[in-house]
């Protein structure tokens, strides 16, 4: 049996083509939003890892259905259309601003009118997309091997998912947060948020209405210098952040109020799948518990 290869993924080597990857999948994100019903906890807006790269949900324009592709082995946006053939749009250096107007102008030629908010989400400093023409780097090696890092953890978190009977998401990828993401729910609606910001109080109050444990891994940025896994809980109930934890280089992030677990530390290991499994059900046990969620009723 072939082992799962589970590449290095360096965050120094890669940042440049990350930056770019993030802010060209917040413009195909935010068509999704467009072209999609909302769901709950916007789930409608995820995207998908699939066995080439990174793709949207189905989306509708008139009698059209369409999907968006980040094609990491052919390295296009392969732009699907069930009556109007496909548009591909390399994936090479250039500048946010010029991605913007090429997939604006490829939905055109497909007959497909969208209109969407040109500002980044989710970032320390907000952009406008339809004029950044500072983040331009692609490196095909590097978003590669961050799409088969996404291919080797799915089935993990995949598997994790089926062990859970009550609501909880698809394994799916933020495009705002650029995170592969499973959130389980115990259906108690979560208290009301308290963002001074009206709008990001009403964003967070879809994201977390209910009670939530989620797992997921991200790339990494900010107060994080490295790729991670993380789990938290929303609300926090007392204890979580001293729980014990598997495995040993596991650690509660005072910055990110969540445990991470370096990637680094999943790849190099003997067994790089049962580690990821010792964390994922360590912190959900320890969460679960100290939360009293009713598990004989949510659990296999």
């Amino acid at each position: 049996m072939t082992r799962t290869v589970w590449p290095p993924l360096p965050l120094d080597a890669w940042k440049p083509t990350y930056e770019t990857l993030h802010l060209w999948m917040q413009i195909v994100g935010k068509i999704t939003l467009a072209l999609t019903p909302l769901s709950n906890h916007f789930w409608n807006g995820a995207f998908r890892v699939t066995a080439r790269g990174i793709e949207t949900p189905p989306l509708t324009s008139g009698a059209q259905r369409l999907t968006m592709t980040f094609d990491f082995l052919s390295h296009q946006l392969v732009i699907a259309s069930s009556e109007r053939g496909t548009e591909n749009i390399a994936l090479e250096p250039r500048s946010v601003a010029a991605f913007y107007r090429e997939v604006l102008s490829a939905l055109e030629r497909l007959g497909v009118p969208v209109k969407i908010w040109p500002m980044s989400v989710e970032l320390p400093v907000n952009l406008r997309l339809d004029r950044d023409e500072v983040h331009s780097s692609y490196d095909p090696a590097g978003a590669e091997a961050c799409w088969r890092a996404l291919l080797a953890m799915q089935p993990v978190f995949e598997s994790f998912r089926g062990r859970f009977v009550g609501k909880c998401s698809p394994v799916h990828f933020f495009w705002g947060s650029f995170d592969l993401a499973v959130s389980r729910f115990n259906g108690a609606r979560a208290p009301e948020r308290t963002e001074a910001d009206t709008v990001m109080k009403k964003i967070m109050q879809e994201a977390y209405s209910h009670e939530v444990i989620s797992h997921g891994f991200w790339p990494g940025g900010g107060p994080v210098p490295e790729p991670v896994f993380y789990a938290y809980i929303a609300p926090e109930p007392e204890g979580f952040k001293t729980a014990a934890v598997r495995p040993d280089a596991a650690f509660y992030s005072t910055d990110m109020s969540e445990f991470l677990l370096p990637y680094e530390a999943v790849r190099a290991a003997k067994d790089p799948e049962a580690t990821l499994r010792a964390f994922l059900d360590t912190t959900y046990n320890a969460a679960a518990d100290l939360a009293n969620w009713e598990r004989a009723k949510l659990e296999r």
